[in-house]
């Protein structure tokens, strides 16, 4: 059976490996990871009991929008001080709760009219349920009293740069304490979908700080290197207090380091825009054409793409591409690759991807296509989570010998 109490992180030097979980955006798709994350933490079960959570294994857990809120799904406590949220349900979440969060117009031609104006003039959504929704799970729950270290990126259209939320920020100063309603509310503002979020953190010296947030997306729609620089960032100030020094350079070369990013599913083969449709496009074009949102999918497209390109590169250059698991679904087409479209048929039909992606073999980005390729002899994705599942089974009893 799996200790309820925390394994110690893997900086502290008595771990062989660091282990991050990474989580993109993607709204509605978010069900798609969920899917995933429900089947790793099921072969977690089998090996270690009924009890074994995500938050019990990873280092890290980085999400951005609905990557983000299930980064706090299965970090923040309960009354317990366990995970909320087993991943199982993460899925029964998303089913109840985004037909509220993004309530549909209908297709009708007076509906596509109506959405059409509501671009012009504000926010698709108010984010009045998604808002009472997070305050009523979350309360006044901190970062800094996850389960296990977050890090979940937003955008500050004040300061015009990122903002990047962790638990080890918020342990180490108030003023960065956000409470995880209002980190939640911020990484999913996505522009012209929710409304942007601001607030205040306070110490107790009187000191304030304000944010002015929208969607972390625009900055890091795929967080995995935020995650492996959260680390290697922390390593530099355990290195910079303590005699004993962990190797930052091993860290960064994939030596020791399981990462495991889920995408939501993109339309890369879909090929929806083109140059000679874009070309002819004006600012409305750019912002609503035909259900679709182009700019929002074209930079969060080109984000996660860059970020995947840069840590296939590390752990493909250094031979240690197997210690990276990145499953993505790149076929999506139609209302399935959208982020709000959150009707019954839908929804399941993001479930039935989701489960069918774990079918699919081990596919890894080629660095000159983009696109994803079948790497042979590795198996289905559904192999590759049970050997992970194997690996930080047996990454977290070596941690918790070394504590005995």
């Amino acid at each position: 059976m799996v200790s309820t109490t925390s394994a110690p992180v893997s900086v502290s030097g008595k771990g062989k490996k660091f282990t991050v979980l990474s989580i993109d955006g993607g709204g509605v798709r978010g069900i798609i990871p969920g899917t995933l994350l429900a089947f790793l933490e099921s072969k977690l079960q089998e090996l270690d009991g009924p009890d074994a959570r995500l938050a019990d294994y990873f280092d890290v857990i980085s999400g951005t929008s609905t990557g983000g809120l299930v980064t706090t799904m299965l970090a923040a406590p309960n009354k317990d001080n366990r995970p909320m949220f087993a991943a199982k349900d993460i899925n029964d979440f998303y089913l109840q709760h985004t037909p509220k969060i993004f309530p549909q117009s209908g297709n009708s031609f007076f509906g596509s009219i109506s959405t059409w104006m509501d671009t012009l003039t504000g926010p698709k959504y108010d984010g009045k349920y998604l808002h009472s929704l997070l305050n009523s799970l979350l309360g006044d729950l901190t970062l800094s009293q996850t389960l296990t270290t977050i890090v979940v990126p937003a955008f500050d259209i004040k300061l015009v740069q990122p903002c990047i939320f962790s638990t080890s920020d918020g342990k180490e100063s108030s003023l960065k304490n956000a409470r995880l309603a209002d980190v939640c509310i911020s990484t999913s503002a996505a522009p012209t979908f929710l409304p942007a979020h601001s607030f205040t953190t306070s110490d107790d010296k009187g000191n304030t700080r304000s944010f002015d947030l929208i969607d972390g997306a625009v900055a890091a729609n795929n967080p995995s290197m935020l995650a492996i620089s959260h680390i290697t960032r922390e390593i530099a100030k355990k290195n910079n207090k303590e005699d004993e020094v962990v190797d930052e350079e091993a860290a960064m070369d994939g030596t020791s380091m399981l990462v495991l990013s889920l995408g939501t599913g993109a339309a890369k083969l879909e090929e929806k825009y083109s140059a000679a449709t874009a070309s002819q496009w004006g600012l409305i074009n750019w912002i609503f054409d035909n259900g679709s949102t182009p700019i929002i999918d074209i930079f969060a497209d080109a984000s996660s793409d860059v970020v995947d390109f840069l840590v296939s590169t590390l752990f493909q250059s250094r031979h240690h591409k197997k210690n990276y698991l990145r499953i993505q679904d790149d076929t999506l087409v139609g209302n399935e690759s959208s982020v709000d479209i959150a009707t019954t048929e839908n929804l399941q039909r993001l479930v039935d991807i989701g489960t069918k992606l774990l079918e699919k073999p081990v596919s890894r980005v080629d660095l000159e296509t983009g696109k994803y390729q079948i790497v042979e002899g590795e198996g289905t994705n559904a192999e590759a989570l049970v050997n992970f599942a194997k690996l930080l089974s047996k990454e977290r009893k070596s941690r918790l010998m070394n504590t005995k």
